[in-house]
């Protein structure tokens, strides 16, 4: 599409939610695909660069055959999501998933574009391959949903990647992607796009006729009983209560009618190996 017909949609999409109130920031995705793809590959370099400095990335590339034996069964398990048929963008975004080696915290969040970090904590948290396979699909949701971009477009304004879209700030989408980069795991997401990924990460599931389809509910489980023997994880904080997301999630279950019958743990129990975390 040249640059001017180009301009004159986003400006009537822009002119239409001002004037007519037909949208808002939480909808519209001024983003295409492409630039939401170069956004996420800005923003993965400034998080790569980040935990590298830090030396808490394992590099896919790692020289350390441990590093690539927990990548190859990540992997395998990430792609039974990926391959699940349900996942809207699954060919057109550059899926990675990258571990952070950080057993203080307890988390894993995606960028644009579809790149997902996982901490060890996260890994080491969990017992199940089910549990891990849910989160990992939940975070997977939110980059297939475009959550972030949406996110971005109500954290710093439409204007401003709007100008990112059109080209005409060379420096914003640097700037952005910098700033991104060191707040990204504790980006909130409204309760809805909560809501959305955990409904997204029961469909998921159940396309790979491999996952007990509710496996996200089990992760918010474990959580719940944290919290209850009086030591809340740090994640409660910034996400929606877990009680009420259980709830939803095997409600969704029910509905759908998709196996719940857990998977075997061989691919994360050797991962978990592998990061030397199977005996803590």
């Amino acid at each position: 599409m040249k640059f001017t017909t180009r301009f004159y949609i986003l400006l009537a999409i822009l002119y239409s939610c001002v004037t007519l109130s037909s949208c808002s920031s939480n909808d519209l995705v001024l983003f295409s695909v492409e630039d939401d793809k170069n956004l996420g590959l800005q923003v993965s370099h400034e998080v790569d660069s980040t935990y590298s400095s830090k030396g808490q990335l394992l590099e896919r590339d790692s020289n350390d055959p441990a590093i690539r034996s927990a990548y190859k069964h990540l992997d395998k398990i990430v792609a039974r999501i990926l391959n699940s048929g349900q996942v809207q963008y699954r060919d057109e975004f550059d899926w990675t998933v990258k571990i952070i080696d950080d057993e203080d915290v307890l988390n894993a969040f995606a960028t644009p574009g579809g790149h997902i970090y996982v901490y060890t904590g996260l890994i080491n948290f969990l017992k199940d391959e089910d549990h891990f396979a849910g989160v990992l699909a939940h975070e997977i949701a939110h980059a297939d949903q475009r959550h972030s971009v949406k996110q971005l477009q109500q954290n710093y304004g439409i204007s401003l990647l709007l100008s990112i879209v059109l080209g005409s700030d060379a420096g914003a989408l640097q700037q952005i992607a910098g700033q991104v980069a060191g707040t990204l795991a504790g980006l909130q997401f409204s309760r809805s796009a909560e809501s959305e990924a955990d409904a997204y990460s029961v469909e998921y599931l159940a396309g790979s006729d491999y996952y007990a389809c509710d496996g996200a509910s089990g992760f918010f489980i474990k959580l719940n009983d944290e919290a209850q023997q009086g030591n809340p994880p740090e994640f409660l904080s910034t996400h929606p209560n877990p009680e009420n997301r259980i709830e939803d999630i095997e409600r969704l279950a029910q509905q759908q009618n998709c196996s719940v019958t857990s998977a075997n743990d061989t691919d994360f129990a050797a991962l978990k190996y592998a990061l030397g975390l199977q005996n803590r």
